[in-house]
């Protein structure tokens, strides 16, 4: 799709994936708590699209359907409005934000009663092609602790010299 026919989406498109190309599907109001699907969430981040699919499949916490399924619609966008190969999307934008939380209250002892917080989620992933994915930035701290070893190093030789 032209740059400039994508100017026309929605600015969650814009604020997930920006002018590269890609696509996104969400999932909202999921009844499980954000910090259980985050830790499934997190094992995708990164991946290729087919690797992620069969770690899904075959991931034991019940949050691993409701991401699979999202992570499936995500790649159906991206093949369908946007023309790219299945073999070449990675996951690169996956995040779990909290959704509304319903109260409910359970009775206890001597008439009292304790509120029950049923938490639910609203699942995010975006993939794009893996040769629009950013590069890694090298780590400048460790490489000038190196350096900075290297020096005294060579300094304790030259005064034991």
């Amino acid at each position: 799709m032209p740059a400039t026919e994508r100017r026309n989406h929605s600015a969650r498109r814009e604020s997930l994936l920006g002018d590269r190309p890609g696509a996104f599907a969400s999932a909202r109001h999921v009844r499980i708590t954000p910090m259980k699907a985050r830790r499934v969430v997190d094992l995708v981040r990164g991946l290729p699209v087919d690797d992620a699919l069969n770690l899904l499949a075959f991931a034991p916490q019940s949050a691993a359907t409701t991401v699979h399924k999202v992570l499936e619609s995500a790649v159906a966008n991206a093949e369908t409005t946007e023309d790219l190969a299945r073999g070449d999307l990675v996951v690169t934008v996956a995040q779990v934000d909290e959704g509304p939380t319903m109260k409910r209250w359970r009775p206890r002892a001597q008439g009292r009663a304790t509120r029950i917080l049923k938490r639910t989620s609203h699942i995010t992933l975006a993939v794009e092609p893996v040769a629009v994915k950013p590069e890694p930035k090298p780590a400048k701290k460790a490489a000038a602790k190196k350096s900075a070893a290297k020096k005294t190093a060579s300094k304790k030789t030259e005064k034991s010299a």
